[in-house]
């Protein structure tokens, strides 16, 4: 067994044992990277009509007549008319006004549903949409780099960016000159994020070159405030308590396609793995069971710890933990600071699979 996974426990109940997390360094290629930019499996079959809005939030009622308008707009050709405009055609103006819609919310109001549903309901092929996260859109353009990555995505009609969140002045340089070129090939833009586009950023840097970065990416879009609490709990049972170690490895040994890792060794393999890579990581899994959660102990840490939940969120791959419980994660200091935003969405999201996992341990 993996030096990762917990050593004590109950003899092996599946013929085969559990798999270790920090037995994996997943190698994975660009053109895959390019082919999986779509809703994740948690979202393939929502749509405008499997939204529920809520019925004291008329905003949510609003994004979906916004959105629903928005994907019929997109129809026909290309905005910029690529591949059927003739030698002697000048290149056509670049798109007046936003041509972008910016979903602005707090966690669990539906947000990403809805950006899925808007990429299901554009009347284009596939091959002519994009989806990914705002992280594994710059792992795009690190592994692609700038200029072939801006000639991938300029073909297509709609770019969806989910959480979209800036986190140093690097990254928002290099999103806003992909954004600028592929709104002038004629890409619409759609994406989400707990904060307005004019306030991203805001209490992380003060540096003016920062801000006004923000502003010019704000222009591309027009934003759509979305109200109301996190469906995930909305008259939903509170997330279960952790289990101990025995019940943890237990439930690890009886579940096939399980992962069982003790949670200090999982952060320190993350380290070892690029983030665009944690996707791979989950592959084929059906549940992960993590031994002696403790607090995260740095910044950096808990940055990667974020985009794993994020990834397995997507899969939908339930999370048994003994130790402290999810909300306990992060401290005071982080829950406080700039990227609040995103631990309070881990929290969010591991608590939701702590309670799919809820199933694995005998009652």
């Amino acid at each position: 067994m993996s030096s990762c996974t917990t050593a004590s426990g109950p003899s092996p109940i599946a013929d085969v044992g559990p798999q270790s997390l920090c037995a994996r360094e997943p190698r994975v290629p660009a053109d895959r990277l390019v082919a999986e930019m779509v809703p994740p499996p948690r979202f393939d079959s929502v749509r405008f009509d499997t939204y529920i809005p809520d019925p004291n939030q008329p905003s949510q009622t609003e994004a979906v007549r916004v959105l629903s308008g928005f994907a019929a707009g997109l129809g026909g050709a290309h905005a910029s008319g690529a591949g059927k405009r003739r030698w002697f055609q000048k290149k056509p103006a670049a798109p007046t006004g936003p041509r972008g819609v910016y979903l602005d919310g707090g966690y669990g109001v539906g947000k990403t549903h809805l950006l899925a549903s808007l990429w299901h309901a554009t009347p284009a092929a596939p091959e002519q949409k994009a989806f990914g996260t705002f992280v594994e859109l710059t792992n795009l353009v690190g592994a692609l780099g700038f200029q072939e990555t801006v000639r991938t995505l300029s073909g297509h009609r709609l770019l969806c960016i989910d959480e979209f969140e800036l986190d140093d002045p690097g990254d928002t340089v290099l999103v806003s000159s992909l954004l600028a070129k592929l709104v002038e090939q004629g890409v619409a833009l759609a994406a989400t994020s707990n904060t307005l586009p004019g306030k991203l950023g805001e209490g992380r840097f003060a540096a003016t070159d920062f801000m006004r970065e923000i502003q010019g990416l704000s222009a591309h879009f027009k934003a759509l405030r979305i109200d109301g609490q996190d469906y995930r709990h909305r008259g939903l049972p509170e997330a279960p308590a952790p289990y101990s170690d025995e019940q943890v490895t237990k439930a690890a040994y009886a579940t096939d396609g399980a992962s069982l890792d003790d949670f200090p060794h999982l952060l320190a393999h993350l380290a070892k793995v690029h983030p665009s890579r944690y996707g791979a990581l989950t592959d084929g899994l059906t549940a992960v069971c993590l031994t002696d959660v403790t607090p995260v102990p740095d910044q950096s840490t808990a940055l990667r710890l974020v985009v794993l939940a994020d990834r397995l969120y997507d899969r939908e791959v339930p999370v048994l933990a003994s130790g402290v419980p999810f909300d306990k994660l992060f401290s005071e200091d982080m829950l406080n600071g700039g990227y609040r935003k995103k631990y309070f969405r881990a929290i969010s999201r591991l608590t939701a699979l702590a309670r799919d996992a809820k199933g694995l341990v005998d009652g």
